[in-house]
């Protein structure tokens, strides 16, 4: 008998993605036994009615609440019993092997709390991969900055090892649900409310991490990506770039490190400077 999975969908004007998004969940060796779409504040959202009247589906609507808070909405939703959760972007395609992959990572390795997966980006213009590469995993430069592993790089030969890692992308992130109960913040708290959009995935790592729990880069698990990503920051949003230079900062306020200061610096040239 396959190990249940619940798959948790947070969608913000998702409406282009989501549906390919749940097909290739669909078709997949290993299917969620239960899948929850949290709507966070979409301008429009009849298309979910039909959405709502799939098996095992939960549609939530609600106003615009951020990334984390709504992930948080959806895991305290689970119905018990259910092992492991899938916190899934819209915006990323499984394939057929990935889920299945993913759980046998976990099922293997008791002290593993999360398994990241090899994301490539996905170009839906052209409705093609891009060629490069979107994550594989996180790390922390060496004066402090947080960022995901390849990211732009010709996606080729490089990481296809599996290895430990100090963070993973929240776009595609694996988990046990045990390992989430034991560091939740509150009953159904997995992820910091306080982090509306970005880090919130890297504040709950490192609260894993801290816990002694371990993450999992696993290279033959794969999806596709296709994030709003620009490698020219000036064509992110003002707004964007200061929340996230914003969230750093809190980042290190919660986890602390004399890392704090360069985050302090980006925080006051992106306010003051608008870099």
């Amino acid at each position: 008998m396959q190990p249940g999975v619940a798959v948790v969908l947070v969608c913000h004007n998702a409406e282009r993605d989501l549906q390919r998004c749940l097909i290739a969940l669909e078709v997949g060796t290993l299917r969620p036994s239960w899948t929850c779409i949290v709507d966070s504040g979409s301008d429009a959202t009849a298309y979910l009615d039909d959405l709502a009247a799939r098996p095992a589906t939960h549609v939530i609507r609600q106003g615009n609440c951020g990334y984390g808070r709504g992930n948080n909405t959806g895991f305290a939703a689970i119905p018990e019993g259910i092992p492991y959760v899938l916190f899934l972007n819209p915006d990323c395609f499984v394939l057929p092997d990935t889920l299945e992959l993913a759980v046998q990572a976990l099922a293997k390795d008791a002290r593993l709390a999360c398994v990241g997966a090899r994301l490539a980006g996905y170009d839906r213009m052209r409705e093609q991969a891009s060629g490069l590469l979107d994550s594989t995993g996180i790390m922390r430069a060496w004066y402090g900055r947080w960022q995901d592993r390849g990211q732009g790089e010709v996606d080729g030969e490089q990481y296809l090892e599996a290895e430990l890692m100090p963070a993973l992308c929240g776009a595609f992130l694996c988990c046990r649900r045990s390992a989430l109960d034991a560091v939740a913040l509150g009953p159904g708290i997995v992820f910091d409310p306080a982090f509306f959009l970005y880090k919130e995935d890297i504040e709950l790592c490192l609260r894993l991490r801290a816990a002694g729990w371990r993450l999992l880069y696993q290279p033959q698990v794969r999806a596709w990506h296709c994030r709003g990503w620009n490698r020219a920051r000036q064509a992110m949003p003002y707004h964007l770039r200061l929340m996230a230079a914003a969230n750093e900062l809190r980042l290190y306020r919660r986890h602390p490190s004399p890392y704090i200061l360069w985050a302090l610096a980006k925080y006051v040239l992106v306010r003051c400077c608008r870099l």
